[in-house]
């Protein structure tokens, strides 16, 4: 009743006018840092990435031997767990995700120790500082993707920006109860013998807050850690793409694959930080053993090291014709880009992929971080995103005419149009991801239609529709999802639109093609091709089939090349 009195306070519209004035104030700076950033953490995944498998693993199990003294628990687990994230084919992305927790950890380390001393020395610093801690801590780790993206577009340098946020506050924290816990006695005795500030931290305070502290930075890691997922929907890339690829897919199999491989690198970074914690190497008693364990350890990372320079300065260059695109993580986007991915390659392109959300998408388009697209379903499904960006790309036009979007149901149901439904399916519409522009045509469907006044449109992802769909069919029971074609769905049920007599849902329309402003002029070839790529919806569908029946998108798109051959190569003339 509050906004009756006074009316409503417009704080979203604050918010996003500071984050404008931010990012336009400061867009050079945040453009150097994202560029340097970039530089920076490509170089550290390349170094990672260059060291062969094996000798990673090996290091690692060595170094997990040294800390564990007798128990041989942890360098096992260390060694099967690593060996099968290798058999599973995700080193790579392992290699990237320990690069964002790294680069994350290590920021927040920087800044939140000295802050905790900061605090611990200073009530009126504790006092200003505490609430924004609880402030960042409890803010959803989502909320923080979008400044993140908009101060330094999409790619592992956000990533890292909202990681650090996220992560930083277990830092400081227990930097601040470590310090204050240290017996004040202790701290009068070295004020009588005369210590100044500065021996008295590092000599006392800092020594004996260090398991506290140890503590706090073991916590921030882990949080780093649990970031990965959230950020890969701004394109992070690493195991957290895997994870969400399979949630929005609805794939359990390699949602469990890629979500295992995370659990294994945190019980591993877990472990050796909590050795470090209780320095077992300090502890041995036999000096000699000591220093073998110190040579051996020096040794291993030598070695790291060794292998890392050994295997960038023989890796292969990459091409100059390099082309950037981003893409939805729809079932028919994920068939249009790998098809378009794997042709470009057979034709010596360097072709790098991002999955995001399809603002995101189209943000990172019109602020040219992305070189195109092939996702831009227009004129309705995407006519919001169109309105905000469409001055700043270039629409190439269709490249598959005839999609359409509409509340579909299983042909047995007794009904034709949306005007039919009454109690149906427990008067709910299944939907998909919140942010896509067939559920905000759904919801103005629903307050368009008087029958549907009691209905509720339930969201979801792509993934978890089709697979209501199907548990629905099994069980011949009632379900109106919200549809869109081309869809393997259709090839797979028997499946009807319900007609739309208001034309809430949009009419017939096109997947388009746009690109970045100047990438004709900069990259003609890039150009050329997706301005000649175009398909039908009956070959989108069957590459989307064959996918679903267990082939990987790769493996589906070159079939489908191999099959159209001719087709292909007039894309390239």
């Amino acid at each position: 009743m509050i906004d009756l009195v006074i009316g409503k306070i417009p704080l979203a519209n604050w918010v996003s006018s500071a984050t404008d004035w931010i990012t336009s104030t400061f867009s050079s700076g945040f453009d150097v840092i994202q560029k340097s950033g970039t530089v920076l953490m490509n170089g550290i995944t390349g170094a990672l990435t260059a060291v062969p498998f094996w000798l990673m693993i090996a290091v690692v199990t060595i170094l997990a031997i040294l800390v564990s003294g007798k128990k041989f628990a942890f360098p096992l687990f260390a060694f099967i767990g690593l060996c099968l994230i290798a058999n599973q084919g995700l080193w790579s992305d392992l290699m990237s995700t320990i690069t964002l927790v790294l680069l994350s950890s290590l920021l927040s380390i920087i800044i939140g120790v000295p802050l905790g001393i900061w605090m611990a020395k200073s009530e009126l610093v504790a006092k200003i500082v505490q609430p924004i801690l609880d402030f960042m801590q409890t803010m959803p780790g989502f909320v923080y993707l979008i400044p993140a993206v908009a101060f330094f577009g999409i790619g592992v340098v956000p990533g890292v920006f909202a990681s650090v946020i996220f992560a930083l506050p277990p830092t400081v924290r227990m930097t601040n109860l470590g310090i204050r816990q240290v017996s004040t006695e202790l701290v009068e005795a070295a004020d009588s013998f005369g210590s100044t500030a500065r021996q008295k931290l590092f000599k006392l305070e800092f020594p004996l807050a260090k398991g506290t502290i140890m503590a706090g930075v073991n916590q921030t890691i882990m949080l780093a850690l649990s970031m990965v997922v959230i950020a890969s929907m701004i394109g992070a890339p690493g195991l957290g793409r895997g994870v969400l690829a399979a949630v929005q897919s609805a794939d359990i199999g390699k949602g469990f694959v890629s979500g295992i491989s995370l659990v294994i690198l945190a019980i591993i970074i877990d472990r050796f930080t909590q050795k470090l914690n209780v320095s077992p190497l300090e502890k041995q008693g036999n000096p000699k053993l000591k220093k073998w364990k110190r040579w051996i350890a020096i040794v291993s990372l030598l070695a790291l090291i060794v292998g890392a320079f050994s295997g960038m300065s023989f890796g292969k260059k990459s091409s100059d014709k390099k082309v950037d695109l981003v893409y939805m993580n729809w079932d028919s986007e994920v068939a249009s880009i790998n098809v378009l991915t794997q042709a470009m390659e057979e034709h010596s392109f360097d072709v790098t992929t991002t999955a995001l959300d399809n603002a995101v998408a189209w943000q990172t388009v019109a602020n040219s971080q992305a070189d195109g697209m092939v996702s831009a379903w227009l004129p309705n499904t995407h006519k919001t995103q169109w309105k905000k960006y469409g001055k700043s790309v270039e629409l190439l036009g269709p490249n598959l005419k005839g999609a359409k979007v509409g509340f579909v149901v299983p042909s047995y149901m007794n009904v034709n149009s949306i005007e039919d439904l009454t109690n149906q399916a427990n008067k709910t519409i299944t939907g998909i991801e919140p942010g896509a522009g067939v559920m905000a045509a759904s919801e103005n469907t629903l307050k368009s239609y008087s029958n549907l006044k009691d209905w509720k449109l339930v969201p979801s992802s792509s993934g978890a529709m089709t697979v209501a769909l199907g548990e629905a069919i099994k069980q011949h029971k009632d379900i109106v999802i919200t549809g869109w074609s081309p869809h393997w769905i259709f090839n797979k049920y028997d499946l009807k639109y319900l007609a739309d007599p208001k034309g809430t849902m949009g009419t017939s329309e096109n997947i388009n093609t746009i690109v970045r402003k100047g990438l004709k002029k900069e990259n003609p070839e890039a150009y050329k091709v997706l301005n000649n790529f175009n398909w039908t919806t009956k070959d989108m569908e069957s590459v989307m089939l064959d996918i679903q029946n267990g082939k990987t998108p790769e493996a589906a798109a070159k079939a489908w090349i191999k099959d159209h051959q001719k087709q292909v190569d007039k894309w390239f003339k």
